[in-house]
């Protein structure tokens, strides 16, 4: 068998390749890809692939020809756009040898058995739409309630506060949204139709959230302190305390609200038969800035009034949580879906907490220039990372689906322009239409609202709304086409994007957010046509 397929890679046209299958050494060599749905999966069982897995310790390939996806039981293309048809099954590159000419048994069967199922425009539309909104209403509510406790006594006192809340919202966005991909891509695969199941995902996933959110928030309040020691000369023990048990305890505490959360959209969603990609993360997003940077703020401020005098209650609180670490992570060993993330999902969250550093730094130097800048920042960072989050979990599911890893789809492709990535090309292009298309018509209504609720009157001036807007739309569009550069590396190279992606995408939304918008404001600032003061 494996001599017949060396033979085909070695064909240079259909013709020769046909020979080589017919001349296998016998017919228990051969494998017939036209054959019935039952033939197929009878086929698939004999050389070891079954369910995606490799039980015979290799995988069957089969150079698809242009009957294939007729024979499979697909319709034949009728002109449709590409993304449109995206499930479809046709070879780049028929006679060209390299791997996006070739697919896989499981491949064929899986598109066969409707797995892969396209989704209308509309559809996806109203479901992206009503958390989307829900989730600008709450990055509103962060803005406005950031606004509000910059001015606490605390925030004034401990300034590296400030440093921390960008890093710890990034933090808190990247643990549960990769949870919510997770969990997502569990539910379209199929294997979510099992209380037990269920109950173990449920149990493992909050476990290594617990795990990360305590070990990276430790990291974080580490980060904020040095940045400020070295801005201000000095170092102060009582607030690195401080900081450390506020950054802990608000981190695990907002993890383990919004776990339970977005557990529960995944699981209704499913059994309602809709996308859980859609929906899950703006659910969660919707709630979870606003109710992060409310305990940051409450937390923080109840350990103000005992840090210098009872120190020691801060440092017994956080080997608390140190001494928890060990539970946690017995729980994640001996759970079988969340096993490999406790090793393999650090490296993208530690380095999305650096860069989200940065936007915290870029947000500590502009929040003195300009007050305001504190209302919008958390809109267009949360925006962002929302829509760039919806995108991240799509494309890899439909990873998932139509191939293994370290195999590129044949009705896809990493390298495109972004055109082809972003508006009419490549599988998700429609979807990319879509999240560009509510971005801009939410931003421009997140805008006016936060502007009126800050100030108590409409003080946006037609300069700043074509700015923010500009900013925001390149923001979404750098994101959406890093997106597709970075899930489909990530898929070459065997790390599954679901645990790796989405942190270095929300990351890079708050740099790319807090950046843009800071130069949105100097730039109206060097026009003589400046924000309201």
């Amino acid at each position: 068998l494996i001599g017949g397929i060396v033979d085909q890679y070695q064909a240079g046209t259909r013709a020769t390749q046909s020979n080589n299958c017919s001349s296998s050494s016998g017919p228990s060599s051969q494998v017939n890809v036209h054959s019935p749905k039952s033939s197929l999966s009878a086929e698939k069982e004999r050389i070891g692939v079954v369910d995606g897995s490799q039980a015979s310790g290799f995988l069957f390939y089969t150079r698809l020809g242009l009957s294939v996806t007729e024979q499979a039981g697909l319709p034949k293309d009728k002109g449709a756009n590409r993304d449109e048809t995206f499930w479809r099954l046709t070879p780049s590159s028929p006679g060209a040898g390299s791997l996006h000419s070739v697919a896989s048994i499981d491949t064929v069967a899986s598109t066969e058995n409707g797995i892969i199922k396209p989704e209308k425009w509309w559809s996806t539309t109203l479901q992206v739409a009503v958390p989307f909104f829900l989730a600008g209403i709450g990055t509103i509510g962060a803005g406005l309630t950031l606004g509000v406790v910059q001015n606490w006594a605390v925030f004034r006192d401990v300034t590296s506060l400030l440093i921390l809340v960008p890093p710890l919202l990034g933090l808190k966005g990247n643990l549960d949204m990769c949870l919510a991909s997770r969990l997502s891509t569990q539910a379209n695969m199929g294997k979510m139709d099992s209380w037990r199941e269920i109950w173990k995902m449920i149990v493992g996933n909050v476990a290594v959230v617990q795990v990360q959110a305590i070990v990276a928030a430790l990291l974080v309040s580490l980060f904020a302190v040095s940045m400020n020691a070295i801005i201000d000369g000095w170092f102060n023990l009582n607030h690195a305390l401080l900081l450390s048990a506020a950054s802990i305890t608000t981190a695990t505490s907002s993890c383990f609200i919004l776990d339970l959360v977005m557990i529960g959209v995944i699981v209704v969603t499913h059994r309602l038969h809709m996308n859980p990609d859609n929906l899950a993360t703006p659910v969660a997003a919707s709630i979870g800035d606003v109710v992060s940077i409310s305990l940051l703020a409450q937390i923080a401020s109840a350990f103000f009034h005992i840090h210098d005098t009872a120190y020691w209650i801060l440092l017994v609180l956080i080997v608390i949580y140190l001494l928890l670490l060990p539970f946690w992570i017995y729980i994640v060993l001996n759970n079988e879906y969340t096993r490999p993330v406790l090793t393999s999902g650090w490296v993208p969250v530690l380095s999305a907490l650096i860069i989200s550093g940065l936007g915290g730094l870029v947000l500590d130097n502009v929040v003195d220039l300009y007050s305001s800048f504190v209302v919008f920042q958390p809109i267009i960072n949360g925006i962002g990372g929302n829509l760039v989050s919806i995108q991240s979990s799509r494309i890899s599911t439909m990873l998932h689906q139509s191939s293994l890893q370290g195999i590129i789809p044949p009705h896809t492709r990493m390298c495109a322009t972004p055109w082809a990535a972003l508006f009419k090309g490549l599988p998700h292009a429609s979807t990319a239409r879509i999240l560009i298309s509510m971005n801009l018509t939410g931003q421009v209504m997140f805008l006016f609202v936060a502007d009126y609720i800050h100030w108590g009157q409409s003080t946006v001036t037609a300069a700043f709304a074509l700015s923010y807007l500009t900013v925001s739309l390149l923001q979404v569009m750098i994101l959406l086409y890093t997106a597709h550069l970075l899930i489909h590396l990530m898929w070459k190279w065997k790390v599954d994007p679901d645990n790796s992606a989405i942190p270095f995408l929300t990351a890079l939304g708050d740099v790319l957010g807090s950046s843009l918008l800071a130069l949105a404001f100097f730039f109206l600032d060097a026009l003589h046509l400046p924000y309201s003061n």
